[in-house]
């Protein structure tokens, strides 16, 4: 079973993240889901960001019009098989913002509230929540931003690293939320560019593969503050080696969404779970 500091971490509550602001109810990356994650009480915004042709920094997941999500900029449905034709990196962002998203229900997720909405600005989902959250006189949330970004897609889908970083750390320090922003990726060039650029950024490498941390660190090149591993590859046999190896580590595993494997990760004391369905924790949580 595990040990040491995750067991430590057990005894304290953890922090929720609602992911893409809790796409389980309203529509990802969206400010309506942003706002009701602020209002049903989560700790941590998750969000995702891309870059437009005039090097606006935008929320999305993906750096392309996914054809689940909504409409193409003038209006019409797109085909799933040309929807990275639609590629956000080629795009104003003037156009992006004219492409309705949410309008219909998610095919993924059935209890999702349809919410006509469109693609915002990093700077406005900052400037929102942050007004939103004085409004609620609530504590300040925390910023888990995921840099969207891939070897083969640098100069095609988004910047290469370095500038990739830097656009978004100019949003976030202007801002004045930095102390509360994780930067998010699987990508260990957006890390290293990180590191390199603000050596006090708190990072976290993200991970889908079954291989053993320590290589994935020393492919790194550094112990990220953060690791957020599928939730899937959590076993009682790493959560020991992240504990014997890395007592410091945060532990924030991702998507967590049925009540048993909440449970389960509650009971293993990890330092936060990334959700959609931030409501269905806070409960367990009360």
């Amino acid at each position: 079973m595990p040990n040491n500091s995750f067991l430590q971490e057990a005894a304290r509550r953890p922090e929720v993240h609602g992911h893409r602001g809790c796409r389980g109810l309203l529509p990802e990356n969206t400010l309506p889901a942003f706002l009701h994650a602020l209002e049903l009480g989560v700790d941590v915004l998750e969000l995702d960001v891309v870059v437009s042709a005039d090097q606006q920094v935008v929320v999305s997941h993906e750096p392309w019009l996914a054809a689940r999500l909504g409409r193409g900029p003038a209006g019409e449905r797109i085909d799933p098989r040309r929807e990275q034709e639609y590629n956000l990196y080629h795009l104003p962002y003037a156009a992006i913002r004219q492409c309705v998203v949410g309008e219909w229900p998610h095919p993924e997720f059935a209890g999702q509230q349809p919410h006509a909405s469109y693609r915002p600005l990093l700077r406005e989902v900052l400037r929102t929540v942050e007004a939103a959250s004085q409004r609620l006189v609530r504590s300040p949330v925390g910023y888990s931003i995921e840099l969207k970004s891939t070897p083969t897609g640098d100069g095609v889908f988004h910047p290469a690293p370095a500038q990739f970083v830097e656009l978004v750390l100019a949003e976030v320090q202007a801002a004045a939320v930095q102390a509360r922003t994780t930067l998010l990726s699987f990508d260990a060039r957006i890390l290293q560019a990180a590191r390199h650029q603000d050596s006090t950024q708190r990072l976290c490498l993200l991970n889908e593969a079954p291989v053993p941390v320590t290589r994935l660190f020393e492919e790194l090149g550094f112990v990220p503050d953060v690791f957020g591993p599928d939730y899937r590859l959590l076993s009682p046999l790493l959560l020991q080696e992240l504990s014997a190896g890395y007592p410091a580590l945060r532990l924030v595993p991702w998507t967590i969404n049925e009540l048993p494997d909440l449970q389960t990760a509650l009971q293993w004391g990890v330092s936060g779970v990334t959700t959609d369905y931030p409501d269905r924790l806070l409960k367990l949580l009360q």
